[in-house]
């Protein structure tokens, strides 16, 4: 796997597109969530959460673009190696648990709108935030305790987390348990958690609803499909290979590392796809980007009025300067028909 072409490629080149949008559009995201949502609800501050998060994981990229592209050989040293690894988990599951918060909220408000209002409260939400973050750093203490460098003398290189220390747990159980209770807690049962919840708010949407439907219940549909295939496209390959190859490696001598390094690169592109979340989750930040849709469309009518304009009176000019091309008479009767008009 060091030595595989596909991976010095296809990561920094998915990697360097993840960058380039995830950081302009998250950070727009953020601006419209925090200075033009009113009121800051519980759904918003989770929605602030995975901007957060998602710019993070952004800013560190550019690190694993480097090393990926210099044939996995990293040259930052061990501190910035296990911030770079734990960033990319954090962001992961992070993602995955905001999500199924988001779903939950959605849910209670829509199934349950009274009898949730007293649950549905911001500081609830900041609990359930800082929570997250609590069990993922206790969850990762594994990883976070360890050196993940390691050098490949043979290959005159420096890897970083791609050859992990067997001395990073004790014995092959523990290595079992923490991948295994990774997949199934934070993985699986959220994922199972969000789909149930949205199934239930599709439901209800379709209950009530009259026989066209409206657009608020267009969009919960909209936002729920959305949301599954986040979680098929971004997060499922990864989880589920990751599971097959600590299977595989632990108890049959056998690797499919290549194929989970590669659908890391779909669990970053969930940080490209999260303001689509936000636009359909938020009124708020609907109406924002549309009123910023708005003011670009606007701008740009202005600017091809003033630039017509603008043509229109070079045209004159450049009649100006063929006659002064002409000799001094013409240029004296043009300026004298300038001068009367």
């Amino acid at each position: 796997m060091l030595q595989n072409k596909l991976i010095w490629v296809a990561l920094p080149v998915v990697y360097s597109f993840v960058t380039l949008v995830s950081i302009p559009g998250n950070a727009i995201s953020l601006w419209i969530l925090i200075f033009h949502s009113k009121p800051i609800t519980s759904s918003i501050i989770l929605m602030i959460n995975l901007s957060i998060t998602d710019l993070a994981l952004a800013v560190l990229l550019p690190f694993q673009i480097y090393y990926h592209a210099k044939g996995n050989n990293w040259i930052f040293g061990k501190e910035l190696c296990n911030v770079v690894t734990i960033m990319f988990y954090v962001n992961m599951y992070g993602t995955i648990l905001t999500i199924m918060l988001i779903s939950v909220e959605r849910y209670l408000g829509i199934i349950y709108p009274l009898k949730s209002s007293t649950w549905r409260r911001k500081r609830y939400a900041i609990g359930a935030i800082l929570l997250i973050y609590l069990m993922l750093f206790v969850v990762l203490i594994p990883m976070e305790s360890t050196d993940l460098t390691y050098e490949v003398k043979h290959l005159n290189i420096t890897t970083c987390f791609d050859v992990l220390k067997w001395s990073m747990l004790p014995n092959i159980i523990s290595w079992a348990i923490f991948i295994i209770s990774l997949f199934f807690f934070l993985f699986l049962i959220p994922s199972i958690i969000t789909v149930v919840c949205y199934v239930r708010i599709i439901r209800k949407l379709i209950q009530t609803s009259n026989r066209n439907g409206t657009g608020h219940e267009r969009r919960s549909i909209n936002l729920a499909i959305f949301v599954l295939i986040v979680f098929v496209t971004c997060f499922a390959p990864n989880n589920v290979i990751l599971l097959v190859h600590t299977i595989v490696r632990l108890f049959y001598q056998n690797s499919y590392y290549y194929a989970y390094k590669l659908t890391l690169t779909l669990s970053c592109l969930s940080s490209c796809v999260d303001p689509f979340l936000y636009y359909f989750a938020c009124k708020e930040f609907r109406n924002k980007a549309l009123e910023l849709l708005n003011c670009r469309s606007r701008s740009i009518e202005k600017f091809g009025t003033r630039r017509g304009s603008l043509f229109s009176a070079l045209t004159f000019s450049s009649g100006q300067c063929e006659a002064l091309e002409n000799g001094n008479i013409h240029r004296f009767d043009n300026n004298h028909q300038e001068s009367d008009m």
